[in-house]
């Protein structure tokens, strides 16, 4: 757990207690914060206080020496651990909508709390507490930290891949680096990195809203397309949010920009016309690209653009080419992104479920060419415009959820077979009598997934238990 003297005395309302909420609870608690800690779910409530702070104590001692060379400047640590927390006294549990919050420090929110909407931005508002996330909270944090470097990945599309990918060359390569943001696990709940470690944060636009002081070494932006409209007054307002991630960087800290994305003047304003942008392949990432294309993982067009952003920036943090190529050789894949779950009797099924707008979904229908594609959930646009330049891939569709009727219209009207299931597990059973030999079973939905399911992973996750069940009765 990340413990920082940046925190002691001071006092924090943390709303919402997910695995996010609760590693933020633990280091602020175990830095000697004062903490009022609150959940709806009063089984989160209820969780045992020993429990919840457990594992806290002082952030020791600052690691020894990493590995590889570095382009840029590290951030250095200041000296002194945290005073230890006393168990119970700094923790006490009350809704921050019925508490005075003057005097607080901050309003500590997940994620995913609509702030347009929910009440607690206007609470925090009129007493003056800035409301922000764990995010905001590692930035802080970084000064305590052994010296170290940040990665930022944002963008509407790829940046998971981007993340990821980052993160495994800088293992492959040697260097200390630890993966979190939007996957993985909280970066609060992590142990800090040794000296030289490279901390790689995947960002969502509602994370940047949450976030004032991070600085990255080095930020990309894969590409913006319309998304989470529902959170946002407009495509130009959600991608501001995108931009507000390059305007806390300082210099000489670099921008990277994929080759196919148009957001270079916006980047160019957002730093203030010093930012270090690679907008086309240059001869580094053309030598790679031309040298060794055999990535088993990377398949499709939009994951060279994925590979051409890890490339460049792994090149600024000093990684060798030679580690990079072989980084981008072995490189596993995500599980939910274009996951291969199984063949039976002759049928792929392929797990898409991180795909969860239409725009990110077009990318796995072109990969295969003849496809029974299940969509559907919470969508988030009334079209799915960005996938018909591969419709002609689709030989049935399966629709789920929320946006059943609505898509299932769509595609019947675009001249292709669509049947609204309801459910996924109907849709899985469905697609797995019509389908032959050498065609795909695609779970990509171009939607959320919060109306049927907790999170896209739990959607992933019940697909492949769907395909298992077949195999079972194959």
């Amino acid at each position: 757990m990340i413990v920082s003297p940046a925190f002691a005395g001071k006092r924090y309302a943390v709303l919402g207690l997910a695995r996010s909420g609760l590693a933020t609870v633990r280091t602020l608690v175990a830095s000697g914060a004062h903490v009022t800690a609150w959940d709806s779910d009063e089984a989160k409530r209820n969780i045992f206080l020993p429990e919840l702070v457990s594992g806290r104590g002082t952030a020791g001692e600052a690691g020894g020496g990493g590995a590889g060379a570095a382009h840029l400047p590290l951030h250095h640590p200041s000296d002194g651990p945290p005073p230890r927390a006393k168990l119970g006294e700094e923790l006490v549990y009350a809704d921050p909508m019925e508490i005075d919050l003057a005097g607080f420090d901050g309003i500590v929110v997940s994620p995913g709390v609509p702030l347009n909407t929910h009440p607690i931005a206007a609470r925090a508002k009129a007493a003056g507490v800035p409301v922000i996330g764990d995010i905001e909270l590692f930035a802080q944090a970084r000064a305590s930290l052994p010296a170290h470097r940040v990665v930022a990945i944002t963008g509407t599309n790829g940046k998971s891949t981007t993340t990821a990918l980052i993160h495994h060359i800088l293992e492959t390569a040697g260097v200390p680096t630890m993966m979190g943001g939007n996957i993985g696990l909280p970066i609060l709940g992590q142990e800090p990195l040794e000296a030289g470690g490279v901390y790689v944060l995947e960002l969502s636009s509602f994370q940047i809203d949450l976030t004032f002081t991070l600085d990255a070494d080095v930020a990309v932006l894969t590409n913006i397309t319309p998304d989470h409209l529902d959170r946002y007054d407009g495509f130009e307002a959600y991608a501001a949010s995108k931009m507000r991630l390059f305007e806390m960087q300082s210099d000489p800290h670099a921008t990277v920009i994929g080759s196919e994305c148009d957001w270079r003047d916006a980047l160019v304003r957002a730093r203030r016309g010093s930012a270090f942008i690679f907008d086309e392949m240059n001869t580094l990432v053309g030598g790679i690209l031309a040298d060794d294309c055999e990535w088993p993982a990377l398949k499709g067009p939009h994951n060279i653009m994925n590979a051409e952003n890890a490339i460049v920036s792994c090149d600024l943090l000093g990684v060798d080419h030679e580690s990079i190529k072989r980084g981008l050789r072995t490189y596993p894949g995500l599980p939910h992104r274009m996951q291969r779950v199984a063949e039976i009797d002759g049928v792929l099924y392929v797990n898409d479920s991180k795909a969860t707008n239409a725009t990110s979904t077009a990318p796995a229908l072109g990969a295969y060419p003849r496809i029974h594609w299940i969509l559907g959930g919470r969508r988030k646009t009334d079209d799915l415009d960005a996938c018909k330049p591969f419709y002609g891939h689709v030989v049935a569709a399966y629709t789920i959820g929320e946006a059943a009727e609505l898509f299932e219209t769509i595609l019947l009207e675009s001249g292709i077979y669509a049947r609204n299931v309801g459910t996924l597990n109907a849709a899985v059973k469905a697609a797995a009598l019509i389908a032959r030999p050498g065609e795909t079973v695609l779970l990509s939905p171009a939607c959320a997934s919060y109306d049927q399911f907790r999170d896209y992973e739990a959607r992933g996750d019940a697909f492949r238990a769907a395909v298992a069940m077949l195999g079972s009765e194959a």
